[in-house]
């Protein structure tokens, strides 16, 4: 998320009411979350696991709960809770704006768009033209749809990030600021669920078709001219490129990579990044023939322990 005009790390630090090492008019341009940080962001980190990574990515500015060696060129802030600091900058700079209007007002809709009866779009939502928008489709805030794009009743777009952190009393929730981006010539089934990115987009690319009951989680890119089927459930940080096929109920944990043309069988679970111009089943996921070798040795043991009865 980018401020609408730059603001300081004194500017920052008076807002959360935090100490800070740097400069007091050090530049700070945004927020991010660690995988798409760019210089001139802040970044939190709450855990020393995470130390070093935060402080050695693009972010040049690191919300942190301990002081330590500041790296040169950038700048920390000093906080006793940097995921509430985080969510109060968040809150501060992109605050939630109540519908007052099944259809928003600022929402812009492209030449010879149909929007059929209960479609509730809201603010800041762009939609290209010629797309067809049916019945009791959700379009939260800040959506981007391009051309030629079809959405089936029932579909939500821009729901919140499953984000939250587990404290003593309760889970609290990291606040949403991204959006969903839909590209041109994108089908989308019925009841489809595509949630905003935490600080940035989810973006569903050029040409992918979405059957229906899909679910797609924060920050996730789906590559051009994918296949995904029914009930596919893809997490959050996850990168599906070009031309992949997912077959129906597979399931994709979050931050993995799925390369260019892979296929993935229906039923399949996938823990790890899987490369791409291959094919791939079961759960875990692996390479069909190995799959099949596996299932193969299985089937024998039955066998093998019947014979080590008889000696």
């Amino acid at each position: 998320m980018k401020f609408s005009k730059p603001q300081t790390l004194r500017d920052i630090a008076k807002l959360i009411d935090c100490d800070f090492l740097g400069s007091a008019d050090f530049p700070v341009l945004g927020l991010n979350e660690i995988h798409v940080v760019n210089p001139g962001d802040i970044v939190f980190v709450d855990h020393p696991k995470y130390y070093d990574k935060a402080l050695q990515s693009q972010a040049t500015i690191v919300l942190i709960n301990k002081e330590v060696a500041c790296p040169e060129g950038k700048a920390l802030l000093i906080s006793d809770d940097p995921f509430r600091d985080f969510n109060k900058i968040i809150n501060h700079f992109n605050p939630f704006i109540a519908a007052r209007a099944v259809i928003s007002d600022s929402a812009e809709i492209g030449l010879h768009t149909v929007i059929q009866p209960n479609v509730f779009i809201g603010n800041n939502v762009k939609i290209g033209k010629d797309c067809l928008i049916h019945p009791n489709v959700v379009i939260y805030d800040n959506t981007i749809i391009g051309d030629r794009v079809t959405i089936h009743a029932g579909t939500v777009l821009g729901a919140d990030a499953f984000y939250y952190k587990n404290r003593p009393e309760n889970f609290d929730k990291l606040v949403s600021c991204g959006n969903v981006v839909i590209q041109n010539n994108v089908d989308i089934g019925a009841l489809c669920t595509i949630d905003k990115g935490v600080t940035a987009s989810t973006t569903i690319s050029e040409g992918t078709k979405l059957d229906n009951q899909v679910h797609i989680g924060h920050d996730t890119l789906v590559g051009r001219r994918c296949l995904i089927a029914a009930q596919v459930a893809i997490a959050g940080c996850v990168i599906i490129e070009d031309f992949v096929t997912i077959w129906g109920q597979a399931a994709i944990t979050s931050g993995v990579t799925i390369g260019e043309k892979a296929i993935i069988s229906a039923q399949s679970g996938v823990s790890k990044s899987l490369e791409g111009h291959k094919s791939y089943f079961g759960s875990p996921a692996d390479e069909f023939r190995k799959k099949y070798k596996e299932i193969a040795s299985i089937r024998l043991i039955p066998d093998i322990i019947e014979k080590l009865d008889k000696l």
